[in-house]
């Protein structure tokens, strides 16, 4: 009876017959697992009795383990923190970096650490930066450098507010070194380079490449760093203006890490290649932020009519009683739970005064707040009040600006 397709699998492989020269021309296949069966039979038959053809093929295995690199050259984002925290129990620091702003400090070296091997090509590469604007999605193109410098000049204002260098007064004209607000100083900023969205320019006119503002950008981080270590906790309450909102400093470094991270990943994205989220205690700084600022945004929505057609009208809430509240769940390492008031700012968060629930993965939860992914396509599990879900979310999408 003939053998079936199942007892041909079972049959062993036999080697071809093959000579010296041959099976040694097969080395560098096999090496690479690219021979057939009967092939990979008669190299390593071979391979038992010739000892020039063993060692040859021990160096081609041992070249092409070198070959296969793993999936991202990124280091695990926590890495970081932990070499750092192992060496300072060993000799704690005389200075130390407060804890809020540990995560701009671990951002700002992620970001350099993938800034360093570009070259022009990558510096010049397109990037469409993405957010919401009165509930409607709104981008803006620049280019990796125009990038780093929308973030050297944002970063300015808490450079102000700390008495350092600002660095749009140092390349604008009198008429755009006052421009408000995180939008109206970049564009002041690109405006004033004589290469649309790229580095500054010398005072003589000279070209510089576009990754001449790699070092503005990096060293006035390194400033920031600094300076908030030097003048301790002490100074978490100083009050940095965006121009139309202000944030207390611990909060405003928090902000310039979350966008640090953000518009990395938009780099990366622009340039192919892999970025990680932060460290989970870090991220769960950035959504704490955000879930903490999310009842003002209500509230700011509601006077601009843009509040879900047919929401209840807020109840009046004294401040500090509790209120109708959604329960914002974060999964996830850097998750947990936060009770978002709905009717007032002022109020608080409360379990028995629950209408809404939403369940968000902490990444997805933070490219909402970036306007990076929209309202509706928010991967989210809800339950309740439908219109206070619908409010809670476009208020997230509403965090985000340029």
């Amino acid at each position: 009876m003939p053998a079936g397709p199942a007892d041909l699998k079972d049959l062993p492989t036999v080697p071809l017959d093959l000579s010296h020269d041959v099976l040694k021309s097969l080395l560098g296949a096999w090496a690479l697992a690219a021979c057939s069966a009967e092939e990979t039979a008669a190299v390593e038959e071979h391979l038992g009795g010739c000892g020039s053809c063993a060692d040859e093929a021990r160096r081609l295995r041992e070249a092409v383990g070198l070959l296969h690199r793993p999936e991202s050259l990124d280091l695990d984002p926590g890495l970081r923190a932990r070499v750092l925290q192992s060496c300072l129990k060993r000799r704690p620091p005389r200075i130390p970096v407060p804890g809020w702003a540990a995560p701009y400090d671990a951002e700002t070296a992620r970001l350099d650490a993938l800034l360093q091997d570009f070259g022009d090509a990558e510096w010049d590469a397109p990037v469409r930066l993405r957010w919401f604007e009165k509930d409607r999605p709104t981008s803006r193109r620049t280019t990796v450098a125009g990038v780093i410098a929308h973030l050297l000049s944002v970063d300015g204002l808490v450079a102000a507010a700390l008495g350092l260098a600002d660095p749009l007064a140092e390349v604008a004209g009198e008429a755009e070194k006052d421009a408000e607000g995180p939008a109206g100083r970049t564009e002041a900023f690109w405006r004033a380079s004589r290469s649309p969205m790229a580095a500054p320019h010398p005072a003589d006119g000279g070209p510089v490449p576009l990754r001449a503002v790699r070092g503005p950008w990096r060293e006035q981080s390194h400033s920031l760093v600094r300076t908030v270590s030097f003048t301790g906790s002490h100074a978490g309450g100083l009050a940095v203006s965006y121009g139309d909102f202000a944030l207390p400093l611990h909060d405003a470094m928090l902000e310039r890490a979350f966008e640090c991270w953000v518009h990395a990943g938009d780099i990366a994205e622009a340039v192919a290649y892999p970025y990680d989220a932060p460290a989970p205690e870090h991220l769960h700084r950035m959504i704490d932020l955000a879930a903490r600022l999310l009842p003002l945004v209500l509230a700011e929505r509601r006077r601009a009519g843009l509040s879900a057609p047919g929401s209840r009208a807020p109840h009046l809430v004294a401040a500090g009683a509790p209120g109708r509240s959604l329960r914002l769940e974060i999964e996830g390492e850097a998750g947990g739970e936060w009770l978002i008031p709905l009717d007032s700012p002022g109020a608080v968060g409360s379990a028995d005064l629950e209408v809404a629930h939403v369940a968000l993965d902490g990444v997805e939860f933070c490219h909402l707040a970036a306007g990076h992914v929209s309202p509706e396509d928010a991967a989210a599990g809800q339950g309740g009040d439908r219109r206070a879900i619908r409010d809670v979310l476009y208020a997230a999408a509403s965090l985000s600006r340029m």
